[in-house]
């Protein structure tokens, strides 16, 4: 019967659980949103004309030229790749 539940531990998972809803809170925030979808609308223009004068650029080639990140760039090209596709 020595085992049993550690109240300090439980305390302290609560309080992790609550500071993490609260994150989460924040980043769903609607005002937030928006301002990253446009932020998104806008990089894949900037990639779009990129690709226009350099259809073979890779996601290193894109990183360097715009200042993303390596998979931030690889993300983009992926996806408009894809959307070009299908369209």
């Amino acid at each position: 019967m020595g085992e049993g539940v550690d109240p300090t531990k439980m305390c302290q998972s609560l309080v992790d659980k609550v500071a993490r809803s609260k994150q989460l809170r924040s980043v769903t925030d609607p005002e937030l949103l928006v301002l990253f979808e446009d932020w998104l609308d806008e990089m894949e223009g900037e990639v779009a004309d990129y690709l226009r004068r350099r259809p073979d650029a890779d996601a290193p080639a894109l990183s360097r030229e715009l200042g993303l990140s390596l998979r931030g760039a690889t993300f983009l090209l992926a996806k408009l790749r894809r959307e070009t596709q299908t369209d």
